[in-house]
Parts: C-alpha cells; structure tokens; sequence
C-alpha cells in the first residue's frame, strides 16, 4: 500500500517547485534582458547574465574604441580569454584578442590570431578588414579585391573602410583587374565604388577607364554610374572629359538625338545624365516628354503644365557645349490659356566663371506651333561650359503671382551662325 503524503509534506513540495519555478523565470528575465540590452548597455547586460557573450564583445570593443580614456589591455585581454573557454567556435572573440595582442607590439602572434578567426568564419568583420590592409600592404592586391567583395556582401556599410585603398588597387594591373572582373561579376558594391572614385581626380581617371572597359562586356556600364562619373568630372571643372564620356555613352539611338542641345525635341525615356535634360520636381507645374501622338493635342515635345499656383527658379535645365562663336537658339512651341505673371524664359549661363549670356522669353497666351527665335554670341574668353535651363523670373512664391495654362515646346534647337 501506498502512503499518501502528509499535508506539510505536500505543503513544502509546491514551496519548493514554486521557488525553482520562480528561479528558473528569474534567470529567463534576466537572461532575456541581458539580450535587450547587450548592445546599448553591455556592461548591465553582463551584470544580469555574466555568460552573454555578445554583451562582452561589446563591451571589450567598446573600451578599445574609447578614445578619451587608454584602455587597459591586460584587463581585456583576461576578459577575452575568459570567455574562450566557454565559446571556443567565436570568431570574434579570436580577433578581439589578436587586436588586443596587435596594440601590445605582438604582430606575429595577433596575425595569427586574426588568420584563425578567418578560417572559423570568413566574414568575421574586424579580422577580414585587418587581413585586407595586410594583403594591401604586402602587395597581394588580387586576394585583397576577394576579400573587399567578402566584406562588402556581408557588410555593405563598410565601403568606407576601404575606400582609402582603392586608389592604390586600381592603379596596379593585377587590382584593377580583380576590381574589374568583381564589377562584371555584378559586385553589389559597384555603384558605390563609382560613387567614391568620383569625388577625387585620381579616381575619375580610375572610374572613367572602368567604364570603357565594361562597355560591351556582360555588365555594361549603367546609367546611374555614368552620370556620377560625368558629374563628378563637372565638379572638378574637368568639362572636356565630361562631355566625352557623355558622348561616348550614348547608344545608337541617343547618337540620332544629338546637336549643341541634346534631344531638342524632347523624346521620352533616354536617361538624366548631365548634357541631357533634367527636370526639377516642382509642386506648381508638372512636365511631361511625349513622343508625337501621345503629347496634348497628338502634338510630341515636353508639355509643361502650370497648377494655379506661384512657380520660382527652374524647371527643365541641360549642361551644353558650346565653343565661341555667334548662335541662334529656336524654339516651336504652342500655348494653350498660357499666363505668366511674371517672365517664362530659357538662360544660358556660363557655369565658369557664371553669368548670363543670353536669355530668350516665351509669349503668353493661346498660339500654334509658333515658331520663336532669338541670336546671341559666346564671347573668346574661357567659356567652356554653359546651363541651358528654363525658368520664372519669379524671386519669391508669391501667391499674387499665379502661373496658369499649358505650354507645349515641340522642338528646342542652337544652330551656328557662319561668321
């Protein structure tokens, strides 16, 4: 026979599965708020749960980036080691021990450390980076590109970490061609390499002769880079090889729209590079390129229309190239109930040194195809580049200046007139 238990014998049992019960829940809170807060407060996540690895690498990179107090690396460095014994498979704590290793003057044994932390986890972040600038250094500049794209497939934030290196890989034969084949390999990385290299001469130079090379590869070059690599050369007042690479990125069909204004008949769809149209959102008018047949009235061109509402600065604009020499600029253009409080214009200004060389108005009111026309000159002194932009003469969004009804411009041209 089975004795039943004792009422205090089964008083204590749930006392003391309802304390293991509430230490059990104690330690999953705490564990879990040492979770929560691993990141932003590492040294209270380690206070609630001394094993939180994650809390502990935070902690120990964060003395080491402390540039207001010197770190004390024997403390870290037994920290670090503490918690290999129970996280043996932790790349990272391999590299933060080799970065510890690496300040203490021991090179060797930290390199080593940091190739270990390789092999357990290829995109480990600090011992990648530290083995690129090794292989930077050392001349390997094809297993540095490898593990540039690593990192920055894993990390694409990262691109700044390297981006000092790059000029360095791309002027060697070997680095540009690692960079090259990553970017015809379709390298996530690409445009922000393009975007990087425009802001320097050097890597202009370096960016322009990765575009040529990718032409006609499986991974040509794409809109987006062109334009930044033609406005960075606009930046660096380097117009001449501008405007070449503009022309030199034109397709077959671009080729057709050209002339000393790019697609003057503003056909939809060839792309926003400069020395092609840019049109500015503006919330008082809207602009729309159509091909004939699909514009106002079956009429192509860009149709502009006006909301009722103040208009200031410009719409449409395009960087030109024009030598010096005497011009007449055309426009066929059609209004419909057009009223301009203030002026409607096209300006042409010099970009350097600025300045206006011509301006050329459009009438109000309701008129078909008329055809408007006006001459100017560019003058011998350095001019090489100019803005094409059309514009108010409106200084501030007054609403007692109210632009309204629709112009259609069907073709906008510069001719040369023979001297």
């Amino acid at each position: 026979m089975i004795e039943q238990a004792s009422p205090r014998m089964e008083s204590l049992r749930r006392s003391v599965v309802w304390f293991v019960a509430s230490v059990l829940v104690l330690a999953a809170s705490s564990i879990g708020l040492s979770r929560f807060l691993e990141t932003e407060t590492p040294a209270v996540s380690l206070a609630l749960d001394p094993m939180n690895v994650d809390a502990l690498i935070s902690e120990l990179t964060s003395d080491l980036n402390d540039t207001n107090n010197a770190p004390d690396l024997d403390k870290l460095l037994v920290g670090a080691q503490g918690a290999l014994l129970f996280n043996l498979g932790d790349a990272r704590l391999y590299s933060l021990i080799g970065e510890i290793k690496s300040r203490q003057g021991e090179k060797h044994e930290a390199y080593q450390l940091f190739d270990h932390a390789q092999k357990l986890s290829k995109t480990e972040i600090h011992s990648l980076q530290k083995s690129i600038g090794r292989n930077v250094e050392a001349g390997d500049l094809s297993k540095a590109v490898g593990e540039i794209d690593i990192l920055l497939r894993r990390w694409p934030d990262q691109f700044s970490t390297v981006a000092d290196g790059m000029p360095t890989i791309l002027s060697d034969p070997g680095g540009y061609k690692a960079v090259l084949a990553a970017i015809v390999a379709e390298a996530p990385w690409r445009s922000t390499l393009f975007a990087a290299l425009g802001k320097t001469r050097e890597g202009l130079n370096s960016a322009n002769r990765l575009l040529l090379d990718l032409t006609g590869s499986s991974a040509p070059p794409k809109a987006g880079e062109l334009a930044t690599v033609i406005a960075g050369y606009i930046r660096q007042r380097e117009y001449e090889p501008a405007y070449r690479l503009f022309l030199f990125s034109l397709s077959d069909e671009e080729r057709k729209l050209g002339g000393y204004i790019f697609n003057g008949t503003f056909e939809p769809g060839p792309g926003s590079r400069p020395f092609n149209w840019q049109v500015r959102d503006q919330s008082g008018l809207e602009v729309i390129f159509a091909s004939s047949g699909h514009a106002v009235e079956g009429e192509g061109g860009a149709t502009v229309r006006f909301l009722n509402t103040p208009v200031k600065e410009a719409a449409l604009q395009q960087y030109i190239a024009l030598p010096p020499g005497v011009y007449k600029i055309s426009l066929i253009a059609s209004a419909r109930n057009l009223k301009l409080p203030k002026e409607l214009f096209w300006s042409i200004r010099c970009v350097d040194p600025a300045g206006e060389i011509a301006r050329f108005n459009i009438s109000e009111g309701t008129y078909n195809r008329q055809n408007l026309s006006q001459e100017f000159s560019v003058g011998p002194t350095a001019c090489p580049l100019q803005l094409l932009r059309l514009q108010t003469a409106a200084i501030a969004e007054s609403w007692r200046f109210r632009y309204v009804g629709t112009l259609i411009m069907h073709k906008l041209s510069i001719e040369r007139i023979p001297s």
